[in-house]
């Protein structure tokens, strides 16, 4: 005898439910459960909001509508991943990447900043190849107050989408599957489910699923340069909001308030067409870039290693 305790063989239907490290379910079940938790949580607020887009012929405008449907989204998102986390994953929900630290406003601004370049350098190459007219800026076109409005109204919409995309994404998909499978296919398996998410949008196709499969890559490489998701929410506002307010483009096939009016007409292949630059070829060296400049700012920044 050596003195060691065999541990006793585990039962069939903890091999297919329980994690063989540590006593909770299994990532793949963790993952069903948070969706379901998410679509019914969708499904519960949406009803009253539904009912209220009645109310739009009442005089209550779409902008109230656009709010709410982004807040129900806020809330099913977040509270559906917060259950998940303390129940099923046993973890804290600032652990996926939350910490606060005092390099945590920089990242937001660091991301920001790093897409106001890709999307600027997207919209110089159309020009100067002739894919793209300018038509003017929205002040010549709206008065004042309305610019600002809505100005203000899409900015802050894009903080929002740009915090429980990410949360849900890069956050609890990616690392649920990484602590399942490996940090690679975490990556890989999450990012493709961010594309075949947006092919429910506008104008969608597979080519556009594959350029948001892309976007996804760029963005998880927010995280895996620091180790938290603030730089990735950073990166995702600033995509949006100067892809479709600042330099006109669609986002993501959804028409956006611009502040700078365009009209495209060059190649759907390289422009990616009423979807946007995120199906067209046109984005590929935008994403190499933008990996370029987070790499050369995680350098300096240094990465975060404490879990919380």
């Amino acid at each position: 005898m050596n003195g060691i305790t065999s541990q006793p063989p585990r039962s069939f239907l903890k091999k297919i439910f329980l994690s063989p490290d540590e006593p909770r379910l299994r990532a793949g079940w963790r993952l069903l459960i948070q969706t379901i938790l998410m679509l019914v949580l969708l499904i519960g607020l949406g009803i009253p909001v539904g009912i209220l887009s009645v109310a739009i012929h009442l005089n209550i405008s779409g902008s109230v509508y656009l709010i709410l449907n982004t807040v129900v989204e806020l809330v099913a998102f977040t509270g559906s991943i917060c259950i998940a986390r303390r129940f099923f994953d046993k973890r804290s929900f600032v652990s996926l990447g939350f910490k606060l630290e005092r390099q945590t406003l920089l990242d937001l601004l660091a991301g920001i900043v790093i897409t106001f370049f890709m999307m600027g350098l997207i919209y110089l190459a159309m020009w100067a190849l002739g894919w793209l007219r300018f038509n003017g800026f929205a002040w010549h076109f709206d008065p004042l107050p309305v610019v600002l409005g809505q100005l203000l109204l899409y900015f802050l919409i894009f903080v929002i989408v740009g915090w429980q995309e990410e949360l849900l994404s890069r956050g609890y998909h990616l690392q649920t599957l990484a602590s399942g499978i490996n940090l690679f296919w975490g990556v890989v398996i999450s990012s493709a489910i961010f594309g075949l998410l947006h092919l429910s949008n506008p104008n969608a196709t597979w080519v556009s699923a594959a350029g948001i499969f892309f976007a996804g890559l760029f963005l998880a490489l927010g995280y895996l340069r620091t180790g938290q998701l603030w730089l990735s929410i950073g990166l995702h506002i600033g995509w949006n909001f100067f892809e479709g307010v600042v330099f006109g483009f669609p986002v993501s096939g959804l028409a956006i308030y611009p502040l700078t009016r365009i009209t495209v007409s060059g190649p759907e292949l390289w422009t990616g067409g009423a979807f946007g630059p995120e199906a067209g070829l046109i984005v590929l060296p935008a994403i190499a870039i933008g990996a370029l400049l987070i790499y050369l700012y995680s350098r300096i920044r240094g990465r975060s290693t404490e879990k919380a």
